[in-house]
């Protein structure tokens, strides 16, 4: 067995001092859960996908300034946000849900980046 020194904060410590001799179970089982996190993300990133195409056909039409500006989302998008925002508040979301309401939201970035760069300067 190989031993690994780390230096971690005091309350850390105690808290890993405690699990005794299950530190590397747990080590091994989490490192074993992160493929499926990974998995839950793009399966979130692939729901999104209509969104993000949305997005990409809008942009691949060369749109001026002022359609940036006014660019909304499909209503079938819009009431997807809507669910999982919702959702969210409500109960909580899966971990494929949490990926998607990110990518909504990333996407959300992107067009506000993009409409506040359209707009005239004053």
């Amino acid at each position: 067995m190989t031993t690994i020194t780390l230096e971690v904060p005091d309350e850390l410590a105690a808290q890993v001092a405690a699990l005794h001799g299950r530190l590397p179970d747990l080590l091994a089982r989490a490192l074993k859960s992160e493929p499926a996190e990974k998995k839950d993300r793009a399966n979130g990133a692939e729901a999104a996908a209509p969104l993000y195409r949305e997005i990409t056909d809008f942009l691949a039409t060369d749109p001026s300034p002022e359609q940036i500006v006014a660019f909304k989302i499909s209503p079938a998008a819009q009431e997807r946000l809507e669910e999982l925002l919702d959702k969210n508040r409500e109960e909580g979301l899966t971990a494929n849900e949490t990926a998607e309401l990110d990518a909504y939201l990333q996407a959300r970035d992107l067009m506000v980046f993009l409409k506040a760069n359209a707009r005239p300067e004053a």
